[in-house]
C-alpha cells in the first residue's frame, strides 16, 4: 500500500469510503469507495484532511475492510438477525428481523473482540428489540488485514446458537390473580389489572383469566389452580408479597403446587418478587411496587419467560449488577442501564 498526493490523484479510484463529520450537523459518506477522483474533488478532499490518497495492490492473502465486514457480519448473525450485503464506511449493521429478545453470547463476543483488529459492538443481552432495530455493528478496524485474521474471527462465531440472535416471543395465555382483602371487598379500586394488561399487550400475550381473592392462602391457591385448569400457561399474582401478616400470596403459590419457587431479588424496585413453576406453568409473584413503578424486575423477567427461559436463583442474582433503577422523571426503558 503506497500513497499519492491528492493533487496528483485525479483519475484514480478511491480504495475506501471517505467520511465527512460536522459537529452537531452530520456524519456520513462524502466519497464512496470506487469513486473516480475528479479535479473538482481535490479541494473538498483536502478540507476533509485528505492530502494523500492510498493506492492499493492487494495480495491473495490480504483482504479489504468492506469484504471483511461482510464476512464478519455473516458469521456473527444468528437466527432473527439480518444485515446489509454492502458495507458503508467499512461497517455493517446487524438488524433485528422481527420483534423479540436480543440474545448475545458475551463470552464468545469477548473472544472475538480480543483479536484486536476486528470489532463487534452490540446492545445489551436480553434487551427487547423491534423489527428493523440495529442490534449490533461490526467492521475490520484497519483498511487492510491478513485473510487469516478474518478466518480466525469467523471461526470464533461458530458457537451453539450463534453470537447474536433475536428470539421471537411466544404468545402466552395469562391467568391474573389479584390478591388483597382491600381490593376483594371493594375498599379500594384495583389498578393492577390495567397495568398488567398493558404489559401483556406490549409483548403480544393476552390476559385470559382474571380472579380476585382476599388475603386467604387457600382461596388464592384455589384461584391459581382455576386459572391453570382454564388453560392459562403463565400465572401472575399481584400483591401480598411483603412481610405483613396479611401477605400470604407466597404461601398460596406453594399451596397451589409450586415445586420450585425463588423469592427475593437484588433488584430495586422488585426485591420481593417471586419466580416459580407449577408443573410446566410459570408463576410470577409481583409485589405492590409493580403498580406504582412503571418498570420493575417484572419487566426484566417477563420477556425471558416468553422465550421459554427458566428463571431461578442464579438468573435473578445476576440482575444485581445494573438492577438499581434510576427512577428517571421520563422513563426511557429499555434504552437505559436498568437490568443491564
Amino acid at each position: 500500500m503506497k500513497t499519492v498526493p491528492v493533487d496528483q490523484a485525479v483519475g484514480m479510484v478511491l480504495p475506501h469510503d471517505i467520511t465527512v463529520i460536522i459537529k452537531d450537523v452530520k456524519k456520513g459518506t462524502a466519497f464512496r469507495k470506487g469513486h473516480i477522483i475528479e479535479a473538482s474533488d481535490v479541494e473538498p478532499l483536502k478540507k476533509l484532511g485528505k492530502d494523500n490518497i492510498y493506492v492499493l495492490s492487494l495480495t491473495e492473502n490480504e483482504i479489504h475492510e468492506n469484504e471483511a465486514a461482510i464476512l464478519l457480519a455473516e458469521g456473527l448473525a444468528g437466527s432473527g438477525v439480518v444485515y446489509s450485503k454492502e458495507a458503508e464506511e467499512g461497517k455493517i449493521a446487524l438488524i433485528a428481523e422481527h420483534d423479540g429478545l436480543l440474545k448475545v453470547n458475551k463470552r464468545a463476543l469477548l473472544d472475538f473482540n480480543m483479536l484486536g483488529e476486528v470489532m463487534c459492538s452490540t446492545l445489551h443481552n436480553n434487551t427487547p428489540v423491534k423489527k428493523g432495530e440495529v442490534v449490533a455493528g461490526t467492521r475490520l478496524i484497519p483498511l487492510i488485514a491478513e485473510r487469516r485474521l478474518i478466518e480466525s474471527a469467523v471461526s470464533l462465531t461458530r458457537v451453539p446458537g450463534s453470537i447474536i440472535s433475536v428470539t421471537q416471543l411466544s404468545k402466552k395465555k395469562i391467568g391474573l390473580v389479584i390478591t388483597g382483602s382491600e381490593v376483594f371487598y371493594g375498599r379500594i379500586e384495583d389498578r393492577f389489572e390495567e397495568v398488567l394488561r398493558a404489559k401483556a399487550d406490549d409483548y403480544g400475550s393476552i390476559i385470559h383469566q382474571v380472579h380476585k381473592a382476599p388475603d386467604d392462602k387457600n382461596l388464592i391457591a384455589k384461584k391459581i389452580i382455576e386459572c391453570i385448569d382454564a388453560g392459562c400457561d403463565l400465572i401472575i399474582t399481584s400483591g401480598g408479597m411483603s412481610v405483613d401478616p396479611d401477605d400470604v400470596t407466597r404461601e398460596a403459590i406453594i399451596e397451589a403446587g409450586a415445586t420450585t419457587s425463588v423469592y427475593g431479588t437484588p433488584v430495586l424496585p422488585g426485591a420481593m418478587f417471586l419466580s416459580g413453576t407449577i408443573g410446566d406453568v410459570s408463576v410470577l409473584g409481583l409485589p405492590a411496587c409493580g403498580m406504582f413503578h412503571k418498570i420493575t424486575v417484572f419487566d426484566l423477567v417477563f420477556p425471558r419467560i416468553l422465550i421459554g427461559e427458566s428463571i431461578g436463583r442464579k438468573e435473578l442474582a445476576e440482575l444485581g449488577h445494573g438492577g438499581l433503577c434510576r427512577n428517571c422523571k421520563v422513563c426511557q426503558y429499555p434504552i437505559c442501564n436498568f437490568g443491564k
